[in-house]
């Protein structure tokens, strides 16, 4: 019997691709291990042989949330098996994975905002210029994912109704607000979008140097060339959700704006609120 790595990425039909080469790659690090351990099967792992793995992986002071992922895949892999008839027990069933504390969301302040919406390079062409900030623009004003940018079309858009269409996690649409400064942003950058590509073959709302699609790696550069400091496309995304939720916004209707399946994923975010109060509280007020 073989591991089967492949079939079982393959099976993932509900996944993104990151998300599946993400498990394949846990799968596949999980079996070159139990290989040291002369275990050529998935067959003939057991409950022992996991709970050491889980032991190996705190002692490689991997990051919690990376050691519970890669607990996750090797779970949903021999859960595949079994749902298939090839085990006919799961010996992931029963371990226990160490509790993850979780880091908060990083949230940017103004400054730093403000920082990533203004261009500093002078000698950039214009197109550029436009384009990285109508990206910015809706990385934050949307709270977008970075796959779901780079995977926007222009009939996604529709300027007129201040709406976004994309394509989320499980290949699940939603429609989002657009601000009124990201459409104003994209309706520059269309203006200048005709440099990269000189016909309408190439869908994408976003291009880079070479007239294709951008790329999450693409959208990385973007923000390293204009962040005051180190920070990640996705810190645009919990601003959003944390300033919706600072000033009012219902838990549900931001669960919904971010589309995730499920709300305690939201919830997160109050928590980046209360500690927001809590330093405006600790600032501001005489005794605290």
């Amino acid at each position: 019997m073989g591991w089967n790595i492949d079939q079982f990425g393959r099976s993932l039909t509900s996944s993104s691709p990151n998300t599946v080469n993400a498990y394949c790659s846990d799968v596949t690090m999980f079996s070159e291990w139990v290989g040291r351990q002369n275990i050529a099967d998935p067959a003939k792992v057991s409950r022992d042989v996991v709970r050491q793995y889980v032991s190996f992986l705190t002692t490689m002071k991997y990051a919690k949330r990376s050691n519970t992922r890669k607990i996750a895949s090797i779970r949903r892999y021999f859960g595949w098996l079994v749902r298939n008839g090839v085990m006919s027990s799961d010996p992931t069933s029963g371990v226990h994975t160490p509790s993850d504390s979780g880091r908060l969301p990083k949230v940017l302040t103004s400054d730093q905002l403000g920082a990533l919406l203004v261009s500093t390079d002078e000698d950039a062409p214009q197109w550029r210029t436009f384009r990285d900030t109508a990206v910015i623009e809706l990385l934050y004003g949307s709270g977008l994912r970075v796959s779901e940018l780079c995977g926007t079309n222009v009939n996604s858009v529709n300027v007129k109704a201040q709406a976004i269409v994309v394509m989320g996690k499980g290949s699940k649409e939603r429609r989002v607000p657009m601000s009124e400064p990201s459409v104003e942003a994209v309706k520059t950058w269309m203006k200048f979008r005709h440099e990269l590509v000189s016909d309408n073959a190439e869908p994408a709302l976003f291009l880079n140097t070479r007239g294709r699609r951008l790329a999450p790696r693409d959208v990385r550069r973007i923000i390293d060339a204009r962040s005051q400091s180190p920070t990640h496309p996705h810190a645009l995304r919990h601003t959003f959700a944390t300033h919706l939720l600072d000033n009012g916004a219902d838990l549900r209707a931001v669960q919904e704006l971010l589309g995730h399946s499920d709300v305690a994923t939201t919830q997160r975010y109050t928590h980046v609120s209360k500690e927001r109060l809590k330093s405006a509280y600790g600032a501001a007020h005489p005794r605290a």
